[in-house]
Parts: C-alpha cells; sequence; structure tokens
C-alpha cells in the first residue's frame, strides 16, 4: 500500500451517511500514532498537512517519503491520503510534483475572480494525475484569541456553484465554523446554509475547524452533506497536555527520562487516543 486520492473513498462515502476524518499531522510521531489508530479503527483516514508543517518536517518530498514508508512499515491496510492543506497556486504545484495525490487549493485571501482562475488551473493539471482536488468557497475564521475578528466569510451560494462547476472533487464551506478554539460568544453552526449548500452543490462539502464542535452538531451537519471533517487543534492540546503533564509530574533529569521515547511517550499516546475517539465518533455509519 502507498498513499491514496480520495476518490474511492469519496464514491464509498457518498453512499451512506458518514464522513472521513482529516487530521493534520505536525512531525513524524503524529504521523505514526495517527495512523496506527487508524490501523485499530480499521479505517480510511486523510493526513492533513499544511505548507507551514511541510516546511517544518523538511519539505514535500520528505513528507511523502515519510507517509510511504509508514504505511509500509505499520501495514496500514486501509486508504490512507496525504492531503495539503489551505495551500496556495505553487504551494498546490508543490504537493503535485512531490506526489502528493490530494490538494486544497485555497484562493480564499485572492478575489474571486483568480480564485476561479487558478481552481480550473489546478483541476486541469490535477485530473491527468488522477490527483483529488478540494477549494475554499468564502472565509473560514481564524481563532479569536489571535485576531480581534473572527473574520469569517459565510459561503454565497451562486459563487459556491461556480466554485464547483471548474471541476473540483470536494467544497470547504464557511457556515460559521473557524480555525482554532471556539470561545464563549461563537454563534455556532448556520445549519440553514449548509442545508441550502447541500442542495445546490452535487459534490462532497467540507466542514474545516472541527475541534471544539459538539458531537451531536458535527453529525448533523454530516447528515446535511458534509463528507469530510478536519481536526487539528484537538490532537494539539491533548498533545500540549499530556507533554506537560509528564514535564510537571516527573523529575525527568534526575530520574533520566531526557530519552526522547520515554519524553513524549505519553504525548504519542494521548494523539492515537484522541484520533480513535475521533474516527469512532465520526469515521463510520452510525
Amino acid at each position: 500500500m502507498e498513499i491514496q486520492n480520495l476518490n474511492q473513498t469519496l464514491k464509498k462515502i457518498k453512499e451512506e451517511n458518514y464522513a472521513i476524518l482529516h487530521i493534520n499531522i505536525n512531525n513524524l510521531e503524529w504521523a505514526k500514532f495517527v495512523l496506527l489508530a487508524t490501523k485499530e479503527a480499521n479505517l480510511d483516514i486523510i493526513l492533513g498537512a499544511s505548507p507551514s508543517a511541510i516546511k517544518y518536517m523538511g519539505g514535500y518530498k520528505t513528507v511523502v517519503n515519510l507517509v510511504n514508508g509508514l504505511i509500509q512499515d505499520l501495514e496500514i491496510k486501509t486508504n490512507v491520503i496525504l492531503h495539503l492543506d489551505h495551500g496556495n497556486y505553487n504551494d498546490c504545484i508543490n504537493a503535485i510534483n512531490a506526489g502528493f495525490k490530494s490538494i486544497m487549493y485555497d484562493g480564499s485571501k485572492e478575489d474571486f475572480e483568480t480564485n476561479i482562475l487558478n481552481a480550473k488551473k489546478i483541476v486541469n493539471i490535477a485530473k491527468k494525475l488522477d490527483i483529488t482536488v478540494e477549494a475554499e468557497a468564502g472565509r473560514i475564521g481564524l481563532d479569536i484569541s489571535k485576531n480581534k475578528s473572527l473574520d469569517i466569510q459565510k459561503t454565497n451560494i451562486e459563487d459556491a456553484k461556480k466554485l464547483a462547476n471548474t471541476g473540483i472533487d470536494l467544497l470547504a464551506v464557511a457556515i460559521g465554523n473557524i480555525h482554532g478554539q471556539y470561545e464563549s460568544n461563537w454563534k455556532g453552526l448556520d445549519f440553514e446554509l449548509l442545508d441550502k449548500l447541500n442542495q445546490e452543490i452535487k459534490i462532497p462539502l467540507v466542514l474545516h475547524g472541527a475541534s471544539g464542535i459538539k458531537e451531536d452538531d458535527i453529525k448533523k451537519a454530516i447528515r446535511l452533506g458534509i463528507k469530510k471533517i478536519n481536526f487539528n487543534t484537538e490532537l494539539q492540546i491533548a498533545n500540549a497536555k499530556a507533554l506537560n503533564d509528564f514535564l510537571k509530574n516527573n523529575n525527568f533529569l534526575e530520574n533520566k527520562n531526557y530519552n526522547p521515547r520515554i519524553l513524549y511517550a505519553n504525548s504519542n499516546q494521548a494523539i492515537y487516543k484522541c484520533t480513535l475517539d475521533l474516527l469512532n465518533k465520526y469515521g463510520k455509519k452510525n
């Protein structure tokens, strides 16, 4: 087995009422323990890698080789999709050239005409190579703790139709969701808009920023057309808490627990448990 595109899995989930999980990875440990959870659950998985995470890990080709190597060495039998998350035009080209089989073109910072034009160009290249393409309609909000405004621009239905008509395979929608942690003043998901988008758009819809959204709301979103769910912050918090707890409760210098395999053991298990829990909740028909 090696990394796959998303097409086969999309065909399967279209026929049933469930979604595939996208988990962002940040290093070797992240990728390894997400895959081990996937193996335990016996489900397909998307490993998302943002341009900044790819740079941190060494580069596009390094990430492709890392994931392919883990799939083989861990004997993963289900589909693993390595997916570029929120890439600009050049990021998408770099990912394609390195061997990614699934990419997200994020043109939300461009004017709409440029967004459409670039999406068409990327689709034209990707389809010849059997690569899955996701794009974003509207602008998904950013973490309010880092920004004075959530900067959410909800998806316009007519714009979404035009973007879907470029030939993309999935459409990320902005329905009140944000990246990062949700604050007490968050107004929730706009299910009315999601329902309308699902009726008008004939391709699978994507929910970014799922960390922190209530389980019932995510399951309702799945019923209303969401077929790919992105998680990142939830795992980052679980990882940080586990590492912090270990450092607080262990005199790692005196006990000689500074070996990274010991130092990161708790946080690795936190990533594994968090991923497995999410897969069991949302990654299969229920």
